[in-house]
């Protein structure tokens, strides 16, 4: 199944209200990343095991380890979770930079070093949330 076929399939399995919310984020990050290469987790590691929430990513990251590795990742995440939505901008340094930066003017949603949590898009200010999801994606764009 191509990405395009499960990033749809997943979207149209969330229940209606997240639905509408998710169809509308994944709209706006597409116009944000034209051409941009879309992934899709679907939360289950090697032996099949649920590890994470299923994620659509946007964007590419070469993310480096300790050791010297690197892995292609996603730049930005999009994922239903139980009580909403969350919004993943990877790469990121400082991890205090989205809170100290968008934190206060995205409304009601918790912001962590990397992840944009929140119930539903009329309880966040849509523009900040762009604006974090623009910023995001400058600084890790090589």
């Amino acid at each position: 199944m191509d990405v395009h076929t499960q990033i749809s399939d997943y979207l149209a399995a969330q229940p209606e209200r997240k639905r509408g919310d998710m169809q509308a984020l994944h709209d706006m990050i597409v116009r944000l990343m034209p051409g941009g290469r879309l992934w899709f987790l679907d939360g289950k590691d090697e032996a099949g095991r649920t590890v994470s929430n299923p994620n659509i990513g946007y964007g590419l990251l070469a993310r480096v380890y300790a050791d010297g590795r690197t892995r292609e990742f996603y730049q930005i995440g999009l994922s239903a979770n139980t009580t909403g939505i969350s919004v993943y901008i990877m790469g990121l340094d400082d991890k205090t930079y989205l809170a100290e930066t968008y934190g206060a003017a995205l409304g009601k949603a918790s912001v962590t070093g990397y992840c944009i949590k929140f119930s539903t898009l009329r309880n966040i200010n849509l523009a900040v949330l762009e604006a974090a999801i623009r910023d995001g994606v400058a600084r890790t764009s090589a």
